[in-house]
């Protein structure tokens, strides 16, 4: 319906448009009807056929039932027919459809059910040979499988379904690697360059290797084990990125992120994240050197949200801790003892917060650990010396 229909209406759209500057004429079954007109259609049965007056030429034909557009429905251009399909009582494409190249070449064929494609679509090149086939089926009539191929012939893409689905135009069994074994299988552009490689086994993909036009890894992905892992690369052959997902009972639509890393340049370790049960449960930084930067760690108190953030001189000494309650998804208040360090790790100012997220008692210390500081601070900012 997507396809086919975009291309119906587009085809609408030009013939509306070229109607502007060259007149149809339709007649059905000998007499002169207008298709706008309800009262010179209504009640009658036979292919309605539609011309341009100046050349003749065949423009549109479509059929009508007792007053009503049920049947075939065919659009020509230049005289040529383009596109065909049959239409329900809705109006919606019911059957085969196609669409034709200017020589005649069956450019697209599919079968719909009341405007939805069913079973295998089957696309063609321009000289013939098939270009894509897929097969829509499910309650949702939803893509479940294609395969798709270059003008040469050579595999450019590939889904499988959890059976063999495009027999007789593509060997899916085999692909798919339904039978004892893994099946290996590489794609190639329209240019013959070799752009990836891909395992199955039992119709579900174990590893995707994605390359770069110098032949380098541009992105892996594998299943092991219920866990598929993502990794990105460089031109250069430096991880950047990698991601891992736990699967539910190896269905990757149910798959949920439990880690991700990302890398520098140089590939050494700059942040990573964690899930636990689909919430984050830390976040971290890193520094270029390998000291950690920063550190959150997400948890409950009772019942409310709270992350402990740690930031880390480059040293890998603290610099900073705190806990932070989440408020909103966009609002969190301190709470609780905040505390400042050196870089040797010393306790130079610590703050206590109130339930209110307010600033209840500041302190401060010099290098050898003498008090300088130890305020009460009240709500409108003032402060006082804290009573010993």
């Amino acid at each position: 319906m997507k396809h086919f229909f975009t291309l119906i209406a587009a085809s609408a759209a030009l013939l509306c448009a070229g109607a502007a500057h060259a007149i149809q004429d339709c007649e059905l079954n000998g007499e002169s009807v207008n298709p706008a007109n309800g009262n010179t259609t209504a009640g009658k049965t036979g292919l309605m056929r539609c011309k341009e007056r100046d050349s003749g030429l065949l423009m549109h034909e479509q059929e009508l039932q007792n007053g009503r557009f049920m049947g075939i429905e065919r659009f020509y251009q230049n005289g040529k027919l383009l596109r065909e399909r049959s239409v329900n009582e809705r109006g919606n494409s019911q059957g085969r459809a196609r669409e034709f190249a200017p020589d005649g070449q069956v450019l697209r064929e599919a079968t719909y059910d009341n405007g939805r494609e069913v079973g295998l679509v089957r696309s063609n090149h321009a000289s013939g040979a098939l270009q894509r086939i897929t097969f829509y089926g499910g309650t949702n009539g939803s893509e479940l499988a294609y395969a798709e191929f270059t003008p040469r012939g050579q595999l450019r893409g590939l889904r499988c379904g959890d059976k063999p689905l495009l027999a007789p135009l593509a060997d899916d069994a085999r692909l798919c690697g339904f039978g004892a074994s893994i099946a290996p299988a590489e794609l190639f552009n329209d240019a013959s360059v070799l752009q990836a490689r891909v395992l199955y086994q039992a119709g579900q993909r174990q590893r995707l290797e994605e390359l770069y036009a110098n032949g380098q890894p541009a992105r892996v992905e594998e299943l092991k084990s219920g866990i598929r892992t993502e990794r990105r690369f460089a031109e250069d052959g430096v991880l950047r990125r990698e991601v891992l997902w736990q699967l539910e009972g190896n269905d990757a639509r149910s798959a949920s992120k439990t880690q991700e890393r990302e890398f520098s340049e140089k590939g050494t370790l700059t942040r990573e994240q964690r899930w636990t049960d689909r919430k984050l449960a830390s976040d971290s930084s890193f520094y270029l050197n390998g000291q950690p930067r920063s550190r959150a760690v997400y948890g409950r108190d009772d019942n409310t949200d709270v992350v402990d953030e740690t930031d880390f001189h480059d040293n890998g000494q603290p610099a900073h801790t705190g806990r932070y309650a989440t408020v909103s998804r966009y609002e969190r208040r301190a709470v609780g003892r905040h505390q400042s360090f050196d870089a040797q790790g010393k306790l130079v100012g610590e703050s206590l917060y109130d339930i209110r997220g307010r600033i209840s008692r500041e302190r401060a210390w010099d290098a050898s650990g003498q008090l300088l500081r130890d305020d009460e601070v009240f709500e409108d900012g003032s402060r006082k010396a804290f009573a010993k």
